[in-house]
Order: C-alpha cells, then structure tokens, then sequence
C-alpha cells in the first residue's frame, strides 16, 4: 500500500511539472519599447512652467504594472523598454535595433519630424506604432501616417472642445492673441477652423511681438494690448511655450475670461479629474511616481493599456491581428473619462472626451451637452472621417 501511495505521489508530482512547463511554455511575453526623443528647450521670456523630465514615461509604466495584473491570470507578461534619442540617426537606429531583436511595439514621444521617420520606416513591417505626444492636426487630416496610431489628442479636437464650449455658455465674440513660433500658428489654425465650425466670431487678431519680461511689466503691457475698439465675450491666447499666456488672466483691458494656452484649457487629462474611478488612477500615479499625473502620462497610459488590451482580448501577440482589432467595432478602452473610449478607423486617433480645466478644478467636458452626430458624438471633436483625406 505505502509503495502504491509513493508511486501515485510521484506521478501526481510530475503531472503538475509537466502541467506548470507547458502553461510557462505558452505564456505570451511582449515588450513594449517606449521611445524618447530629447529636444532641447527653448528660452523663455519669463517664469517656465518645466514638465518633469519622467513625462509620459511614468503613465506608460503604471500602465504596464495594471496591465501585468491582469494578464497574470491570462498568461501574458508585458516589459517596457525606456529608451532616449537625441538625434535623428540614433533615433532611427534604435528603431532598427529593437525590431532586429525581435520587439514590435513602439510608443513614440517625439515631434512631428521623427514621426515622419518613423512612419517611413515602418513601411512594409509588421509593427505598431503608437504617438503619445504629438499634436498636429496633419498628422489626422492630410499627412496621414497609417498604420500609426495616435493617443495625443489632435489640436483640432482641443480647438472644438472649446468651441463647443464657448457655443454653449453663449460667448460668442473671441479676441484671439497668438504668438509667432509655429506651434502657435498651428493652433491658431486650429481654433480658426473650431470657431467657423461652431459659428463663434473672432472679432480681432493680435500677433505677441513683446520681448520684455513679464514679471515686470505684466500690468502697464497686457491692458494696453487687448484694448481694441470692439467688446468681446472672451480671450483665445495661442501660446504653446507659454511666454505670456499666464499673464493675460485679470490683466486683459476688458475684464473677460481667458482660455487656450491659459485660463481655461482643453486637455486630455489634469490632476483635478476624480470621477469616473478616476481618483484610484490618480492615487496610484502618486505612489509610483511622487508626483501628480499629467496629460503626457495619460497619453502614455493610454499608449500601453491600448496594446495591453487588444492583447488581452485576442490573447495574441502579432501586430497586424492586434491592428485590425484595435480598429475594429469590438475594442473598447476603459479610461476613466466616463465612457469606452475606440479608435478612428480613418485616422487612428483616439476619441475621448476633452476636459476644459482651469488650474484647479475640472469645469466642463466635451462634447458638450446637445451636441449631436449621427454616430458617434465624441466625432464632433477633431476630423470626421468626412472632413479627413485619411482613409
């Protein structure tokens, strides 16, 4: 009997070996290369508001801690690969060099110009590339680098959020201040489109060609340049760089709210967001990272969780499956914005709803109330498939 008992332990003990090699066997590992392009700062006029050096890639790790959890239990495993660029050739070698070893998902914080690079690269490789940072309306309207996949929010959605905004609170005439560098023209662009969508009026436009510093001179300056002929309900400030946007709110002639680049702004994600389960993702940013979550982080949370779910859903590791996946009418992103957030087909932009923030607390959401589209009404921000030459 004792001999018996020995023997069935033993092939009981070696069942499980054999049962936990072949579950470790099928296990589905995916690295996710999160990929950095450094670009060197620009001088600013007066006070900066310095983004941590961690932007982005701290959403993009909790992300794959929330995304571990889950595919603990579903057998698959994801790593983040953090690497930094400083120049075009490394950049593009870096690229290389993780696809020659075998890793084919890419989250690109860069600008315009490396997305550009490695859209080309991209061609004819089964990868996914995934941008989380840049925000150019050409990117989803004319110059559309399919298959990539965009979870930076366009300006144009930015620029309808707050038109739909403006629409809704009936302030319709809009002074417009912008500055000269050229992601001011862009959002300028932006907005000029939003309003004539929307039917606000811009009644006055005024380029920034101040070179002072502001700490100094913020309340003899600002007066003296929105004082024009005709009242307006609101001040649109196009300043990317924030120069001088900070300095419009309570200083402008007429006492108007300000918004854009300051006052109230359109972003993806701000630290005042607490519904929608969204409190629990705050607190766990601040635990891992000791700091509070911005919209580069969200924009990397977003990059991760898209893969991490598509994954999870097909329980496939092939880039082109997880694609049409991700494209199709099946995937939905829980992201705390109260609603499954999907993916443009045309453009592979991200829908999501626009929060509009003033510095501390959350004050309205877009698409606004009323607002309506025969499909999909988080469409009315940024290019319908209609107004887009993406396909």
């Amino acid at each position: 009997m004792i001999g018996f008992m020995n023997r069935l332990i033993t092939l009981l003990t070696a069942s499980i070996i054999i049962y936990c090699s072949s579950a470790a066997a099928i296990e589905l590992k995916l690295q996710i290369n999160y990929l950095k392009f450094v670009v060197p700062q620009p001088p600013v006029l007066s006070n900066k508001i310095i983004p941590p050096a961690n932007s982005g890639l701290k959403g993009a790790v909790l992300a794959i801690n929330d995304s571990n959890i889950t595919g603990k239990f579903l057998q698959q495993r994801f790593k983040l690969n953090y690497i930094e660029s400083v120049n075009n050739q490394d950049f593009l070698n870096q690229l290389s060099n993780q696809y020659q070893l075998g890793h084919r998902f890419f989250i690109l914080n860069t600008p315009l110009a490396q997305l550009k690079i490695a859209a080309q690269w991209a061609q004819g490789k089964n990868v996914i590339l995934i941008n989380s940072d840049e925000a150019s309306d050409q990117l989803r309207h004319s110059q559309c680098l399919l298959p990539m996949l965009h979870t930076a929010p366009s300006n144009a959605m930015k620029s309808d959020a707050l038109a739909q905004w403006l629409l809704h609170r009936r302030l319709n005439k809009v002074l417009l201040i912008h500055g000269k560098k050229t992601p001011d023209l862009a959002l300028v662009k932006s907005f000029q489109r939003a309003a004539k969508r929307f039917g606000i009026k811009i009644i006055e436009q005024k380029a920034w060609d101040f070179n002072t510093d502001l700490r100094r001179s913020a309340q003899q300056e600002i007066p003296l340049f929105t004082q024009i002929r005709k009242d307006y309900d609101v001040v649109y400030v196009a300043d990317s760089n924030k120069d001088f946007a900070e300095y419009l709110p309570f200083n402008t002639y007429l006492p108007r709210p300000v918004i854009g680049s300051a006052g109230l702004e359109p972003l993806a994600w701000h630290f005042v967001i607490e519904q929608w389960g969204a409190a629990q993702l705050q607190n766990r940013f601040k635990a891992l990272a000791q700091r509070v979550m911005n919209e580069s982080d969200f924009n990397g949370y977003l990059a991760v969780r898209s893969i991490a779910q598509a994954v999870h859903q097909t329980n496939n590791g092939d880039p082109n499956k997880l694609l049409n996946f991700i494209h199709s009418d099946l995937f939905e992103l829980a992201a705390y914005k109260g609603r499954k957030l999907s993916y443009r087909a045309w453009n592979g932009q991200l829908r999501m709803p626009i929060a509009l923030v003033q510095p501390h607390a959350l004050v309205s959401q877009s698409p606004q109330t009323g607002v309506l589209h025969p499909v999909n009404e988080l469409d009315t921000l940024g290019y319908d498939q209609q107004e887009s030459h993406c396909r």
